[in-house]
């Protein structure tokens, strides 16, 4: 996997560490990289 850096506002992240706390994803770095295969997904009708 690539490492890369983004930059969010702190009400997203407080938003994204609620999903953690409530053991949806395990991590900050799994949850993204869902949300990122979703928006891929809908956008190109694919993966």
């Amino acid at each position: 996997m690539k490492l890369i850096s983004v930059k969010i506002s702190s009400s997203l992240l407080e938003g994204l560490d609620s999903l953690i706390r409530r053991g949806l994803y395990p991590s900050r770095s799994e949850a993204i990289r869902t949300a990122i295969r979703d928006l891929i997904k809908e956008e190109n009708g694919r993966y």
